[in-house]
């Protein structure tokens, strides 16, 4: 199962992470980028449901990528986030750098949008 799979698995453990979408597939050249399909059922409250975990109020998950991994018990670490960035298809900044771990968590939370969570646009944007 792919890192994006195991997040929104974590968080919404009856959703099918087979179904689960980490990026849009890549256009052929020149034709228009084809977006993901909408999710069939709406899944729930992101921020609810991560906020009731273990250790939630000790962890920024909210704007730390390292934090929401941590939270729902993944790997955290430089190399685990790379893998992440590549699934999701994350390149802006230098790995590792806090622009790009603010980015990379951004973009996890859209991706999560996308899929059936629901997320208030301060996480998504």
């Amino acid at each position: 199962m792919s890192i994006f799979g195991k997040i929104f698995s974590k968080i919404f453990p009856s959703a099918d992470a087979a179904e689960v979408v980490a990026a849009p597939p890549a256009a052929a050249p020149g034709a228009p980028a084809v977006a993901a399909p909408p999710p069939a059922i709406p899944l729930g409250d992101v921020p609810a449901v991560l906020d009731a975990m273990p250790g939630a109020a000790g962890l920024n998950w909210r704007t730390s990528i390292v934090d929401l991994l941590k939270l729902l018990g993944l790997d955290s670490s430089l190399a685990a986030r790379k893998e992440l960035a590549s699934e999701i298809l994350y390149s802006n900044g230098e790995p590792g750098s806090a622009e790009w771990n603010i980015g990379l968590h951004k973009q996890v939370m859209t991706r999560i949008a996308a899929n059936g969570g629901t997320l208030p646009a301060e996480l998504r944007d």
